[in-house]
């Protein structure tokens, strides 16, 4: 919180600036790479060697256009079209095998999250890949974390079910009572087959601790501006934070100090960043956060906006040390925090001065208006996202989803070697 405190006394940091010529040749990249990707869509084979040329292609495509509209160096197209993409459609299948009753939404929810422990691995010296840990954890957030927040479901039943849920976290042997706790005990057996409790206890006391700021966090639903603003600071850094540091203990199975610190950051600034992404949402559900709060106020988001983005390079200068990975990784990743605070802003530009606006736009390779029009335009074609999730997900059939069996002093297993 004091990190937080502290950044508001700072000037916008606004990165590289941009020519209106240069934004919107950026746009015109940004508009062929959805061209294309819908004429291959629809040309696209059921086979799987068909699956797998389309894979390539949207790589391909997605190289070009990180290379011409977001001046990404040839390393840092690599990492993403040959290890993030790639982990990201492995996850997705993984998924749908443990449930096929998964929706894509929820699935590419939980791959946010694979995505993050992706991008720790890496800073923690290993190799990047999906794991069965990964897999457990991920995806315990649509079982979890969208249960709860089911107006529909009976607050006693939530308590219940927090109160069990933790038990088994803390290893008790309890038998499921529903096809929800049996899929949420599943879960939990993956990532305890990979990390064995008596020798990884770190990872146990991080799901814990994520849990418990879940729980806490159910009291932003409804609550409106009754916390105030040191509260709702409060338990969104722990939401985020807490989820970020058991995403990096399972990384590798154990932490430094330093390198909690730098995690419990890295989810901080995850939390406010989706909050701001979710502000509509949020206002018309109720829910308090930061700017659901200034809004509620009368309050411009400019402030809170100029602090995300100083928070932001806080925690980005906080990688330096992290000893592994490679500077442009780590640029890559800072790249990617700060385009998702301006590409929320140019959604929302009715809660920020025209003036704030014109100026975090000249730092954006694309005009706000673009990335507006073009949010809901996407929006409004949910087939293009189920089409290419789908042609994505479906090429492959991957081994058996299942908690891993690991000896004393084995190497981390992928789900390969499972």
């Amino acid at each position: 919180m004091a990190a937080w405190h502290a950044c508001a006394t700072h000037p916008l940091p606004i990165g590289p600036r941009y020519t209106l010529r240069q934004q919107r040749n950026r746009e015109r990249a940004y508009d062929k790479c959805v061209r294309t990707v819908e004429e291959d869509l629809d040309r696209a084979p059921r086979e799987k060697s068909g699956r797998f040329a389309f894979e390539r292609r949207f790589a391909a495509t997605f190289a070009h256009f990180a290379a011409t509209a977001l001046d990404l160096d040839a390393v840092a197209v690599s990492l993403i079209t040959r290890e993030f993409l790639p982990a990201g459609a492995k996850f997705a299948r993984c998924a749908r095998r443990f449930d096929a009753r998964l929706s894509m939404e929820e699935i590419v929810q939980a791959c946010r999250n694979a995505w993050t422990v992706c991008g720790l691995q890496p800073l923690l010296g290993r190799r990047l890949g999906v794991t069965p840990s990964i897999v457990g954890y991920s995806l315990l957030y649509p079982y979890t974390d969208n249960y709860l927040d089911r107006k529909e479901e009976a607050a006693e039943l939530k308590r219940d079910f927090c109160r069990r849920f933790r038990r088994r976290l803390r290893g008790e042997n309890l038998a499921a009572e529903d096809d929800h706790e049996a899929a949420v005990w599943a879960l939990v057996a993956m990532i305890e087959g990979q990390y064995p409790r008596a020798r990884y206890p770190q990872v146990f006391d991080c799901l814990l601790a994520i849990h418990q700021a879940q729980e806490e966090s159910i009291a932003q639903l409804g609550a409106g501006s009754a916390g105030g603003d040191h509260e709702i600071l409060r338990i969104s850094l722990a939401k985020g934070g807490t989820s970020v540091l058991a995403d990096a203990c399972l990384a590798r199975g154990w932490l430094t100090a330093i390198e909690s610190q730098i995690a419990f950051d890295w989810g901080a600034l995850l939390q406010l960043g989706d909050d701001l992404q979710d502000l509509r949402e949020d206002v018309g559900s109720g829910s308090a956060t930061l700017f659901t709060l200034a809004i509620s106020q009368g309050r411009p988001l400019d402030p809170l906006v100029a602090q995300l983005l100083n928070f932001s390079e806080h925690v980005g200068g906080e990688l330096n040390d992290f000893p592994a990975g490679s500077a442009i990784f780590k640029d890559l990743l800072r790249m990617s925090w700060r385009s998702i605070i301006v590409a929320a802003v140019a959604c929302v530009p009715e809660y920020c001065s025209r003036a704030f606006l014109s100026e975090l736009e000249a730092a954006s390779p694309f005009r706000f208006g673009f990335l507006e029009e073009r949010s809901r335009r996407l929006a409004g074609r949910r087939g293009l996202y189920s089409r290419t999730f789908n042609a994505m997900v479906d090429g492959l059939q991957e081994s058996p989803v299942a908690p891993s069996r690991r000896r004393p002093g084995e190497r981390e297993e992928t789900l390969e070697a499972v």
